[in-house]
């Protein structure tokens, strides 16, 4: 008979400690170990094992030179989805295990329905839930084929590697992790212990059969993936579901990408059919008002290899309470209060009396230092109570001493803002010399500069 006993998991490190503690031993963070119910039990891996090397036919393997290695054809998969093949870094590789996480309610589910039904081979949809009903009511109002995605309801780890070994399908799709439990752990499904031997799982099954595994996490009201900390160092990829629930705009953003880049940015807009690409974000995130308004400044910056043009919208108003407030949606906080103290030190302006709030449009956060130079144009403009001109866009990130520094990729930002229809740029002096028809490159190199040009 198998021995159970209590053990306490750190839910940030996953380390295993007989006893309770404060601080964790292995990662140093307080508070986070959790009781767990533990079974010890010699066939607890090699019942699973077993089934996965008897039915895939595991190859030994051996070691091989590093110039002997022949990389593998035709790795990537299209997933026909083109914003989703650009944060996976060009398609689902296989025998990846990718996670997505993200908040209730923000699109996950459908967002991996609408793969399953436009992927376009056979795909294993396994929820642990919703019924079979509820997923064929969303599956009504996606537009898709779905002629070959199999739903199958099920939480035991077992049946699901069973089945997916009979079908051998093209992909597989867990909805969610959280639901999956090993029934030779007596831990309960979602628990620390069974999330980590369940991922582990599903990574050694993606691994041996070369079936790529997508899996949904649920968050903690902290934002982060719920589970132990090793569950991110897991898997392959770490896809980032944000946006608001009163908002259409939905954002994935690439956390982890063993595969490509992690700058990658996807945008879509949820609607009755389900989540549709958004192929050109910066109108998106531009206001479509006519009137020429005092705080608002058109940024351009870089998400990955996408330029995004965005508006940054500014109010400075005296202060009533004798702390001045500073609030700041889509950018950062602290580097907001210190835009604010170089404006106060180099040109003098009375920020210190005064509550600043600051905001991007679309409800996107950025976090290129490139749309530092449209922050303070659109903090004076509000201050000084002067618009300007809605042609004019900026790129350059502001230094402690005022100086404007240059920024990468200037060229595809210039290009971008010729584009859509804007006649004046203001970048670095310091950065590269670029010449794009249609648009007027204006080079600054001092805060100073700039203040006066723009607002005399």
């Amino acid at each position: 008979m198998a021995k159970t006993k209590i053990a306490f998991f750190c839910t940030a490190c996953g380390h295993e400690s007989p006893k309770w503690m404060g601080k964790c031993p292995s990662c140093g963070e307080w508070n986070t170990l959790v009781e767990e119910l533990v079974q010890k039990s010699s066939g607890t891996k090699d019942l699973i094992d077993d089934l996965v090397h008897r039915d895939s036919g595991r190859k030994k393997t051996f070691p091989q030179l590093l110039q002997d290695i022949v990389p593998g054809q035709n790795s990537r998969s299209d997933t026909r989805d083109g914003e989703l093949n650009r944060v996976l870094g060009g398609g689902l590789v296989s025998g990846s295990l990718v996670l997505i996480g993200g908040q209730p309610g923000i699109g996950k589910s459908t967002l991996l329905l609408q793969l399953a039904m436009r992927y376009g081979k056979t795909v294993l949809y396994v929820s642990g839930e919703e019924s079979e009903e509820q997923i064929q009511m969303r599956a009504q109002r996606i537009t898709g084929d779905g002629s070959q995605c199999f739903i199958y309801t099920e939480t035991d780890l077992t049946e699901i590697l069973s089945q997916a070994l009979k079908m051998k399908p093209a992909l597989i799709i867990i909805d969610s992790i959280q639901t999956v439990g090993n029934g030779n752990i007596e831990s309960a499904p979602g628990s620390i212990t069974q999330i980590r031997e369940c991922t582990a799982q599903f990574q050694k099954f993606a691994k041996e059969t070369n079936i790529p595994v997508v899996l949904i996490g649920h968050i903690t009201k902290e934002g982060g993936l719920a589970g132990p900390k090793v569950l991110e160092h897991i898997v392959d990829v770490v896809l980032q579901f944000e946006g608001d629930q009163n908002n259409i705009y939905r954002v994935l953003r690439t956390t982890k990408n063993r595969f490509g880049s992690t700058d990658e940015l996807a945008i879509y807009s949820m609607d009755a059919g389900g989540l549709r690409e958004i192929l050109n974000p910066s109108e998106m995130l531009i206001s479509q008002s006519d009137e020429d308004l005092s705080g608002t400044a058109v940024a351009c910056a870089v998400e990955g290899l996408r330029p995004l043009l965005l508006e940054t919208q500014a109010l400075v108003t005296p202060t009533v309470y004798g702390t001045p407030q500073r609030s700041a949606t889509g950018y950062d906080a602290r580097r907001l209060s210190m835009i604010l103290a170089v404006l106060e030190k180099r040109c003098g302006l009375p920020f210190g009396s005064r509550d600043v709030f600051l905001n991007l449009v679309g409800g996107i956060k950025i976090s290129d230092p490139a749309i530092d130079l449209a922050v303070v144009i659109a903090l004076i403009s509000s201050l000084q109570d002067i618009s300007i001109g809605k042609n004019i866009c900026f790129a350059a990130e502001i230094g402690l001493t005022g100086e404007i520094r240059g920024v990468p990729r200037i060229e595809q930002r210039v290009q971008e803002a010729a584009r859509l229809g804007f006649d004046t740029m203001y970048i670095s002096k310091y950065s590269p010399t670029i010449k794009v028809p249609g648009i007027h490159v204006k080079l600054i190199s001092k805060l100073e500069d700039i203040f006066q040009e723009i607002f005399g």
